[in-house]
């Protein structure tokens, strides 16, 4: 189902990480971008396929230009390795994944499946890191203050399905859904007994 169409490529589903893309972020020293990292299986064997021919053709179309000199062996690329960056263990959504950051000076596109229709949403509840979904991101060669390499823009993305929040933050449900509660919590009136 991952489309490859040159230097563009659309994802099976995988998942978001660091996202912001309903607002621009600036990282230390550099422009506000809307951006995201993708976590990718390691067993979607038919997006990452897909990038590495994007990535292949993007270098194509520059290698007698922006990226003369460098050999493919030793191309610089934002897809890396989950297991060999991170600490699976404390960040457990690593592992057996690849991974790419994704970014982009305008807004992205950003849609859901309702009721059978695709409808656009801004809504903070339908992207989040740690949400399910589809992207849209094209390859292209850079050439940066003696930086060579290709890297991704972020076109749109298709929230597919609900995973739990990453980076630390959890769903109301997650922190209080296993409690027991107390009759004595409320009081006949229904309200709060703290209140």
């Amino acid at each position: 189902m991952a489309k490859l169409n040159g230097t563009k490529v659309v994802t099976n589903k995988v998942r978001l990480s660091f996202a912001h893309v309903l607002e621009p972020h600036a990282f230390e020293g550099q422009e506000p971008k809307y951006s995201t990292m993708v976590l990718i299986p390691k067993s979607d064997e038919e997006t990452l396929n897909s990038i590495k021919s994007a990535i292949k053709t993007a270098y194509e179309d520059a290698k007698s230009d922006k990226l003369k000199g460098v050999k493919p062996n030793n191309l610089k690329t934002t897809l890396r390795d989950g297991d060999d960056e991170f600490d699976t263990e404390g960040q457990p959504e690593f592992k057996d994944t690849m991974f790419i950051n994704v970014s982009s000076k305008t807004a992205p596109q950003i849609v859901k499946r309702e009721s059978g229709n695709m409808i656009k949403t801004t809504d903070p509840d339908d992207v989040y890191s740690g949400v399910y979904a589809m992207v849209s991101m094209n390859f292209y060669a850079y050439n940066t203050a003696g930086n060579k390499g290709v890297s991704a823009g972020l076109n749109n993305i298709l929230t597919t399905g609900k995973g739990d929040f990453l980076g630390g933050r959890a769903s109301a449900e997650s922190d209080f859904g296993d409690m027991e509660w107390d009759d004595d919590f409320e009081d006949d009136d229904g309200e709060d007994m703290f209140s």
